[in-house]
């Protein structure tokens, strides 16, 4: 007979599957929560190193997803200008299409005066565009738009954009003259430079645009791949979690049963005594 199984003052047997049913309980309660929550690291305790390295690549993967954001706006921001400058070279054709038709000697005084006013209103209305071209309440294409966007999470990820102005006077359309043939001859190869002008402007504007889909097609990437790796290390396997709980909720019905048995065996001492 066990030397245990004489000692009446403790049931050594029975503590025994108590701590054991204890460790098993915890156990439990330790992968239910990762199936409640989703994730294998809950605390520090469970996977200091772990912890700390999810954390480090949370961080950055926000810092990513800022960092995306602020490339859609700087996106938008362009894609204003872009689209007010696309206004104005409509409206240089058709001012460049009414001085080669006042360029012709075939007009009168009357006509040409005609075609002079309609110019100097389209040539009004690239103020206005200009003018009422913001973003934020920032100009965008007056000349005074010159900011850096924050394109990455690290302090040196930025993009300096500057957008030229696209007014009258710096296009040098302002004081043109259709009013006579030599004027708007003239002013045929004024609006062509002030053409080709734009078009250098508008070109600039396009390569920040590729950049900034550049950056945005990076930016992707790696929120996605900064993500996975956090996953990896963070996130719990839900298969592999509930096939624990089910083995260690077996292991703790046997060990209740166990309990229920070295609860049960001092009564064998008591049969000593019995006549």
């Amino acid at each position: 007979m066990s030397a245990d199984l004489m000692r009446i003052n403790a049931n050594i047997p029975a503590l025994q599957n108590v701590n054991i049913l204890s460790q098993i309980s915890d156990r439990i309660a330790k992968h239910q929560l990762r199936l409640a929550t989703g994730k294998r690291i809950n605390s520090p305790a469970e996977d200091p190193a772990g912890y700390m390295l999810a954390r480090g690549l949370e961080a950055r993967k926000r810092g990513l997803q800022v960092a995306l954001d602020n490339v859609s706006n700087a996106q938008n921001i362009l894609d204003v200008a872009e689209g007010a400058y696309s206004n104005i070279m409509d409206i240089l054709q058709t001012i460049k299409e009414k001085a080669t038709q006042a360029a012709d000697g075939s007009l009168n005084t009357t006509q040409r005066s005609a075609i002079d006013g309609q110019v100097s209103a389209l040539i009004t209305e690239i103020d206005d565009i200009v003018n009422n071209t913001t973003f934020n309440d920032n100009a965008l294409i007056d000349g005074s738009f010159s900011t850096v966007f924050q394109v990455g999470e690290q302090g040196t990820e930025q993009l300096s954009v500057s957008l030229s102005s696209a007014d009258s006077a710096t296009l040098g359309i302002d004081s043109i003259d259709l009013s006579t043939a030599n004027g708007a001859s003239t002013a045929i190869s004024t609006v062509s430079s002030a053409i080709d002008t734009l078009a250098q402007d508008m070109r600039a504007l396009g390569e920040y645009k590729v950049r900034l889909q550049s950056k945005e097609s990076n930016l992707s990437n790696q929120v996605t791949n900064t993500e996975s790796v956090r996953s990896t290390l963070e996130d719990a396997d839900f298969a592999k979690e509930q096939m624990e709980v089910m083995k260690l909720q077996i292991l703790q019905q046997t060990s209740l049963s166990s309990l229920t048995q070295a609860n049960a065996a001092p009564q064998l001492v008591l049969s000593m005594f019995r006549q």
